[in-house]
């Protein structure tokens, strides 16, 4: 009886993901601010490798190889509007919301946080803002199942359901049974996977082509690749670009800010989660782009751009190898599901059901229903994958987008300008999923495409959002002197 290694390398990840879930279990659940958040005591090298490793998600050895892949050395533009938008993050966002939700009452979500910012536990904002967070991610949870089903019928000759049951099984266990210090815990070592295995693949690849005729023929292809692109079109580099400002409205992202030990850890957080980012986004565009040479060097054919990644690795290393580096996929889709799950949760826990419908809720209580909400929105981005409407790049672009509009201006202004009011906030919350709603759905042009078609809707989104806001605050009662109070305490604490 043969064995299959890569079978047996996934069995071996999947056993280490939930020891881990039950360390965490052992170590901080007792209550919801422990399960939702790890109890604020998350280390920095923890919270950078979590931050990125649930940011990237399947789209970073899928998606953005096969982009790669198709258009060459202009998905670069992609790469580094990223990274400014993360590092950006780290420096005018991580700290203020650090210290901000700890004075706010110590609150655990994002829509708690923008809530009190004004001074109440129960208002519009709260409800419209946890109603967003949950349809953002069923869609984005998705995006990572659809990867995980792509990944399990691509290397296992298995069906795409299984896939998708098989993905979002494992991260369910492990999620409802260790919360935040398990998803961050198993983000670190999903991290750490994904920066090894991007790093040999391309590095494989590029070395195994042996012949003089292959030697030639992929120095061709590689070369057309990297000029490619050389002349793309403004506009469309330009919307690549902008996908940077998602990261300010991102919840799974910076509710890691929030976890970290201190704001005074935040520094060396940056520094190691934007030097993996850094080199993982590289690993991530050669994969794509030495593939693409390699493929057409030894004369073979790709169905599926998106699976070269998966490919390079079952041709080019043992299978032994080959399972680890398979796992990393499963590391970037797990790590990000966990973590849209778990915010997710938090929403519909302690955004709706405690605030509207029973706010004397015991903690033993809230811990189960938390548990039981994860497995709810689990199941309904099950569907959604199932049901096979998009690629992973294109379900994610849609989630950063929406997230990234509707949220990102009102994170900065909430953060950076006192004058704000909670009706500008919720004018400036709609304004920006609307417009992305529209934008992203609607067919608006001659030929029946969307706007998105010519341009991504983030950019406007964000724009339109962010000048409702200003419009509306002017225009609408100024914040109470609790609120500016509270302002200038984050202000202090931080100078």
């Amino acid at each position: 009886m043969s064995i299959d290694y890569s079978v047996v390398s996934i069995v071996l990840y999947f056993v280490l993901l939930i020891a881990i879930g039950f360390y965490a279990m052992r170590q901080s659940t007792s209550n919801n601010s422990e399960y939702l958040l790890g109890g604020r005591q998350v280390g920095p090298n923890v919270t950078a490798l979590s931050a990125g490793a649930s940011d990237m998600s399947g789209w970073m050895l899928l998606g953005l190889p096969g982009a790669a892949y198709t258009t060459g050395i202009g998905s670069i533009w992609l790469a580094i509007g990223l990274v400014i938008g993360a590092y950006v993050n780290y420096l005018i966002v991580a700290p203020k919301l650090r210290v901000y939700t700890e004075l706010a009452n110590d609150s655990l979500t994002i829509p708690e946080f923008m809530s009190r910012r004004f001074m109440k536990d129960k208002s519009h904002l709260r409800l419209i803002a946890s109603v967003v967070i949950i349809l953002f991610f069923t869609v984005y949870t998705a995006s990572g199942l659809v990867a995980g089903g792509k990944l399990f019928s691509s290397a296992f000759a298995t069906s795409y359901s299984f896939g998708v049951f098989a993905t979002v099984g494992i991260v369910v266990a492990y999620t409802v049974m260790g919360g935040f210090l398990a998803v961050s815990l198993t983000d670190f070592v999903q991290g750490v996977i994904m920066l090894i295995a991007l790093i040999a693949v391309p590095y494989v690849a590029f070395i195994s082509i042996d012949t003089v005729a292959q030697s030639t023929s992929f120095g061709s292809q590689f070369w057309e690749l990297l000029t490619k692109e050389a002349n793309f079109e403004i506009v469309a580099s330009i919307s690549l670009f902008y996908w940077g400002l998602g990261y300010f409205g991102q919840p799974h992202i910076i509710v890691r800010f929030m976890a970290i030990s201190s704001h005074k850890k935040l520094p060396q957080a940056r520094r190691v989660g934007i030097n993996w980012m850094i080199v993982s986004i590289i690993g991530a565009l050669l994969t794509g782009i030495v593939g693409a040479a390699y493929i057409k060097s030894v004369g073979t054919q790709l169905s599926d751009p998106e699976t070269i990644f998966i490919h390079l690795s079952q041709i080019l290393f043992h299978p032994l190898v080959a399972g680890w580096l398979l796992a990393a996929i499963l590391a970037a889709i797990m790590s990000t599901i966990s973590s849209q799950l778990l915010v997710s949760s938090s929403s519909l826990v302690e955004d709706l059901y405690k605030v509207y419908f029973s706010e004397n809720v015991s903690p033993e209580k809230s811990l189960i229903i938390s548990r039981a909400c994860v497995v709810v929105v689990a199941a309904l981005a099950s569907l959604i994958a199932l049901a096979e409407l998009g690629g992973v790049l294109k379900l994610v672009s849609s989630a950063w987008a929406g997230f990234g509009a509707a949220f990102g201006p009102v994170i900065l202004f909430s953060l950076w300008w006192k004058q704000l009011t909670e009706q500008g906030a919720i004018a400036g919350v709609l304004a920006g999923a609307i417009t992305v709603f529209i934008w992203g759905y609607i067919p608006l042009l001659p030929n029946g495409l969307t706007l998105s078609s010519e341009f991504y809707e983030l950019l406007p989104a964000f724009l339109i959002s962010s000048l409702v806001i200003v419009i509306v605050s002017k225009r609408t009662q100024v914040p109470c002197e609790k609120t500016t109070e509270l302002f200038e305490l984050t202000k202090n604490s931080l100078s």
